[in-house]
This record gives structure tokens, sequence and C-alpha cells, in this order.
């Protein structure tokens, strides 16, 4: 298994990302903290995981909280130790206006959100993985191609992936990686590939599994050496 003996914690874990890369990691043998606002929705999830034989823990937690998110982290590392940290809260973002049309305040909640977010779940965990040497840290982030009336969420994933890189750079000196994966929207529900909007390469968006797939690869052993950089599971709607 790629991640045995691994501990991860997986904020935003009851979300559709981030309760399929959850299992992922449970079903790859890490043992698995669910945080997020909403305990109901996340006991469900690690009921799922521990109906397969997995291990995992719930907490209730405001990723914008930054005392909370490090009293949890602090929490996490001395009985289990932090080996991995993966952030799918949602930015809240609001759709369908043009900027011209749009309230400044809707405009700067997703930038404030995923940044604040990502900052307070990225330090937190990383003071503790300093101590060990060693450790990954992963967020979501949109495309990078230009779409009308997305508000401030292109803004927002320019900030969050201009945030992993200065992760990148700070902690590489401790062994500590910093990844964003790059997302086309929401993927295709349930086990089936689903039609893509027009421009993708590959004509359909991608599986929840396969994004839980290329965050077990992220975050394993096999991409030790990947860092600062971003996945691009766009199934071809960002082309670099």
């Amino acid at each position: 298994m790629l991640l045995a003996d691994k501990t991860a914690i997986v904020y935003g874990g009851a979300g559709a990302i981030g309760s399929a890369v959850a299992q992922a990691y449970a079903r790859e043998g890490a043992q698995v903290h669910l945080a997020g606002r909403t305990p109901a929705t996340l006991e469900q999830v690690a009921d799922r995981i521990r109906r397969d034989g997995g291990l995992s823990h719930v907490t209730s937690l405001d990723v914008l909280d930054r005392a909370a998110v490090a009293e949890h982290a602090t929490a996490v590392a001395a009985t289990d130790g932090i080996d991995i940290c993966f952030n799918a809260t949602s930015n809240d973002d609001v759709q369908g206006t043009a900027l011209v049309e749009l309230a400044f305040a809707d405009f700067m909640r997703p930038v404030a959100k995923s940044v604040t977010a990502h900052f307070n779940v990225a330090t937190a965990v990383a003071r503790h993985m300093i101590e060990r040497r060693r450790g990954v840290i992963l967020a979501m982030a949109g495309g990078r191609e230009a779409i009308a009336h997305l508000g401030g969420s292109h803004v927002a994933w320019a900030a969050l992936a201009g945030l992993c890189r200065q992760l990148a750079a700070d902690l590489g000196p401790h062994g500590i990686r910093s990844v964003w994966l790059l997302s086309p929207g929401s993927p295709g529900h349930g086990g089936q590939a689903e039609e893509g909007p027009a421009g993708m390469l590959l004509c359909r968006l991608p599986t929840y599994q396969e994004v839980a797939n290329i965050a077990v690869f992220a975050s394993s052993d096999w991409a030790g050496t990947m860092t600062a950089t971003e996945l691009n599971f766009t199934a071809g709607a960002v082309v670099d």
C-alpha cells in the first residue's frame, strides 16, 4: 500500500472530493483524520472508512479559525504525527455575474477564504512536519483558463497557487513538499466519466475516484521529489 503507516488530515472531508480522497487514503493504508464544519456528514465518511477496515477520526472544525486549526493539528501530531495534509475546503464563490456588476465583497470572498484557509491549515501542520523533517501539503485549485462570469474564482486560484509555491520554498529545506491539484471544475459524479465542456481534449470530466487516485500518488513516496508544482487533471481543458 502506498500510504502504509502514514497519518493524513483531510480538511473539508465531508465534501465530494474530500470524502473520495479520504477513502482512497485509507484504502492505501493511511490513518485519516476528517475535519470540517458538519460532524454528521463527516461521521458518514468515517463510517464508510471503518466498514472497509480503515482508521478514521472526526473533528468539527472551521478552517478560518486559526487557533482552532492549530490546536487540532497539535493534538493529531502528539498522538499520530502528521504526514499528509489535504485541503479540500470550498471557497464560497459567487458566479454568474460579470465583474463590472459584481460587488467587491462578493469578488473578494473566494480570494480571502481560499488564502486564509490554506494558510491556516498549511502552517499549522507544517510546524509539526518540520520536527519530523517530512510531509506533504496539498490543496485543490481551479483551472487557469479565462472563463467569463467566474467572479473572484480565478484570482482565488492564482493566489492559492502562489501560496503553495511560497510554502514549497520555505518548507523544502525541511523535507516538506507543497503541491496543488488543478481541477477542471466539478468532476463526473459516481464512478462513470461524464461528458465535459467543449475544449476538453479528452471530451470528459475526471471522476472523483480519478481525483482521489492522483491525490494518493502525490501524497506517496513515489512523488517524493515533486513540489512547488501543480498536477493537471483537467482532461485537456488546460494545456501546458
